[in-house]
């Protein structure tokens, strides 16, 4: 055996006695770092937190397993425990939600996930969304770690909103039985909040769960016609947006929307109100529901005597009365035989009635655009408000429609009002 050989040899063996002893010190370190978790105290265990949290952000499975010499499933399980123990009181909730975070998105760590879900920690999180005194930055950390399971595929959005002891894996049937309240609680969270990050997040989760997952896309969409009903007006507005990114994936449409859809239109926030012009619109283009919501849409315009009252102030009806006066000028514009549906219900009429509402003249300019719309659309109904008009009150229709109604004599609103007598 020459030199050479023996060199190469010697060499070989010092190599590997380097990587036994760097393998060794690595796993002592490892369980000198546990030692560590298990004995520190809150602030100790804070201190690792932010210590990972600055090292391991965007790491992948293989480079958090060399963070841990391969036991960060162990460190995964101590984490996941420490959560359940301490959420309630929120001792470094939003540290160990960014920590889990880190492990359950971790490219090629899907059996991270799996070992999370096996010790009930989608319950857990559930629970912190739901929690009264929580904060608004654990829930939506929370909530981003939601996000996170179900963009997993498929069988994660199933398990998210299962209702019934259907198990798609064994072991986490105790987190499937309550899966349904998952859903539940989003939405409930989405309708209580009022932080606009959360609501975000919120919304994005449900459209998340709506999408690539049939089974239980009219679940979803169901919860979205509850929220339209909800008394928060940011979640009015974000159901009535949903429900329009969600409704061409549905196909049929419930006849269960017409009328809170239209009840948002006595919003008064604008915010909601230029959703649900835009829900309405979307709305009209099905069949099933169309002659319902262009009845509505009309009746509307002639509030009933209790709706309407006797003060001076703005009340719901008037300004669902102006919101159903806009909606109809934007549907003028979309296709004839809308417009056709419209005057046959008289609708030249209940906009001149509604242009006699001097208590708010908000619908009287509203009713005025529409009809100026009409009128420019139609011929047949350019015969019929001058004739109902008369040459001088049509003239300025048709030369100021924003502000014809601050000209308005009361012997003009008398007219008006007296359209549909």
């Amino acid at each position: 055996m020459d030199l050479k050989t023996l060199y190469k040899i010697r060499t070989s063996l010092e190599t590997r006695r380097y990587y036994l002893s760097s393998s060794m010190a690595t796993t002592g370190e490892v369980w000198k770092l546990l030692r560590r978790w298990d004995k520190g105290s809150n602030a100790v265990r804070e201190i690792m937190l932010h210590e990972f949290l600055s090292q391991c952000t965007n790491a992948t499975a293989s480079e958090l397993e060399a963070y841990f010499g391969d036991c960060g499933s162990l460190f995964l399980a101590r984490l996941t425990a420490w959560l359940r123990l301490t959420y309630m009181v929120g001792t470094c909730l939003d540290s160990q939600l960014k920590a889990i975070s880190i492990f359950l998105s971790a490219a090629s760590g899907h059996y991270f996930l799996v070992e999370f879900l096996e010790v009930g920690g989608l319950l857990t999180v559930l629970e912190i969304v739901r929690l009264k005194n929580a904060k608004d930055k654990h829930q939506l950390e929370a909530m981003k770690l939601l996000a996170l399971i179900i963009c997993k595929g498929r069988q994660y959005k199933e398990l998210f909103c299962e209702s019934h002891g259907k198990n798609i894996v064994f072991v986490l049937y105790f987190t499937t039985l309550l899966s349904f309240t998952g859903l539940k609680i989003v939405a409930e969270c989405l309708g209580l909040t009022t932080s606009p990050s959360l609501i975000e997040c919120a919304k994005d989760l449900l459209l998340q769960l709506s999408m690539g997952n049939p089974n239980y896309q009219n679940q979803i969409y169901k919860v979205f016609i509850t929220l339209l009903s909800s008394t928060s007006h940011q979640a009015q507005r974000t159901a009535a947006y949903c429900i329009r990114q969600i409704q061409p994936l549905i196909g049929a449409v419930s006849p269960l929307i017409v009328d809170p859809s239209l009840q948002l239109l006595r919003s008064l926030h604008v915010d909601v109100q230029c959703e649900a012009a835009e829900l309405i619109k979307e709305l009209v283009n099905y069949k099933e529901i169309q002659d319902t919501v262009l009845n509505e849409l009309v009746r509307l315009l002639k509030p009933s005597v209790e709706n309407a009252g006797s003060s001076s102030a703005p009340l719901p009806a008037h300004i669902q009365q102006a919101g159903a006066a806009k909606v109809i000028g934007l549907l003028v514009h979309i296709d004839d035989n809308i417009v056709k549906q419209l005057l046959e219900l008289r609708v030249v009429r209940h906009l001149l009635y509604a242009m006699s509402n001097v208590s708010y003249p908000d619908c009287q300019r509203q009713a005025a655009l529409s009809l100026f719309a009409l009128v420019s659309t139609v011929v047949s109904a350019k015969d019929e408000v001058k004739s109902l008009l008369g040459e001088n009150l049509f003239q300025q229709l048709m030369s100021i429609p924003e502000d014809v109604y601050s000209v308005l004599t009361p012997a003009q609103v008398d007219v008006l009002n007296s359209s549909l007598r």
